[in-house]
């Protein structure tokens, strides 16, 4: 009887929650029925600002991202300082449509590049912001420019995002995702070093996504996609449309061009070394050759680029004698660019160099006069080094030996 009266007392309980719980489940689906239609007009809304780039670095590698159309007037397109690298030209394709359907292969706009590409010139490049600007000869018509939010997105909001990941065939791919925070974050990356207000949010974000649109309900720019945590699944880090607004009204800056590029601009002769940097045998009045080397990458700091460039004297078991490198510092004061550096490399040995720093902007003729003062100093100061006896040296005033290397 208890056992019957109990079963009797839990179908009651149980229908009574059903009845209850059956109008929030009916909420539930309505609430995702409403979001999925809601991501539906939002991506035919971003859709005809969201654009695929195409880029070839210095060294004729080519990379894929994507970006967003900003300004219909001056036809800019928004996208990372990664996607562009140091490239000053990128291929931008606009969404087509066929038989009233958008083409997502990726080969059906290889295949018509001459017809659907659009060439366009880098004009500006932060890279502490990881954010680029892509100046346009054309737009097609069908291309709409994206509105901005006024304000940035908050806490726990629903976005979407429209990219174009390189591991796919197709292209102008839908994802949406959840704000999780908002904060200013200072990290390095493959990229470079980065500091900037981040939109952290829960969207798988893939390779060649880097640069799309990440847009609220109202279709506006609230982001653009920049990386994926490499340690927590679905966790993407975006650029908050505060940062894109003041980079877009900032003074514009070039990235440099590729160290290859400028070399071969100013018509130095080079080779590639095993470092990967690259090594030119400067001939000297005396008729030695002095090797220079040249950095591969710029160094940069928030907005100034600086191009390596030095040259190895001597290598050695012994450390630098104080007098040695009093010579080296007195030395430094008087040179017109660059200064000695001594290093200690994995071996235990002590490294002599004489390296410049220029800026990474600087044309290609101050490049190639750059080698040539680095490779007149290293020369003379390898000449001085095996010729004198450490009395003659200690004679010579550094100043007369300074004048006399530059004289040359």
């Amino acid at each position: 009887m208890f056992r019957c009266r109990l079963t009797r007392m839990l179908r009651i309980a149980f229908h009574r929650w059903m009845s209850l719980l059956c109008p929030a489940v009916m909420l539930v689906i309505s609430l995702q029925t409403t979001n999925a239609m809601a991501g539906g007009e939002t991506y035919k809304k971003v859709l005809p600002s969201t654009v695929w780039i195409i880029t070839a670095n210095g060294e004729d590698q080519t990379s894929t991202g994507t970006g967003v159309f900003i300004d219909a007037d001056k036809k800019l397109v928004l996208t990372n300082a990664h996607v562009v690298g140091d490239s000053r030209t990128a291929v931008v394709f606009f969404p087509e449509k066929k038989n009233g359907e958008t083409m997502v292969k990726r080969k059906q706009y290889l295949d018509s590049v001459l017809k659907l590409a659009q060439p366009g010139r880098i004009v500006a490049v932060d890279r502490k912001r990881d954010l680029a600007l892509i100046e346009l000869a054309e737009v097609p018509e069908r291309a709409e420019a994206i509105a901005m939010a006024e304000t940035s997105v908050t806490t726990g909001e629903s976005v979407d995002l429209i990219g174009n990941p390189g591991g796919s065939d197709v292209l102008w791919v839908y994802t949406s995702g959840t704000v999780r925070s908002i904060y200013q974050k200072k990290f390095k990356s493959d990229h470079g070093e980065h500091d900037f207000r981040v939109v952290e949010t829960q969207t798988p974000i893939k390779p060649g996504d880097s640069g799309g649109p990440v847009v609220n309900q109202a279709g506006e720019l609230i982001a653009i996609a920049q990386s994926f945590s490499p340690s927590q699944n679905l966790v993407s880090y975006c650029v908050d449309v505060q940062e894109i607004k003041a980079f877009v009204k900032s003074p514009w800056k070039a990235a440099p061009l590729g160290t290859k590029v400028v070399l071969k601009n100013a018509e130095v002769d080079f080779e590639l070394h095993s470092t990967g940097h690259y090594e030119v045998k400067q001939k000297l009045s005396s008729g030695t050759t002095q090797s220079v080397f040249v950095a591969k990458d710029t160094e940069y700091f928030q907005r100034a680029d600086v191009r390596k460039v030095w040259s190895l004297v001597s290598v050695s078991s012994d450390e630098p004698s104080a007098e040695l490198m009093m010579r080296l510092m007195r030395q430094n004061s008087a040179t017109k660019i660059g200064g000695w550096v001594v290093e200690k490399n994995g071996a235990g040995e002590f490294l002599i160099l004489y390296v410049a720093k220029l800026d990474a902007t600087a044309p290609d003729e101050a490049v190639a006069a750059s080698i040539d003062y680095v490779a007149r100093i290293a020369g003379a100061m390898s000449k001085q080094l095996k010729s004198k006896t450490p009395e003659e040296t200690k004679t010579e005033s550094s100043t007369q030996t300074l004048a006399s290397w530059l004289a040359k």
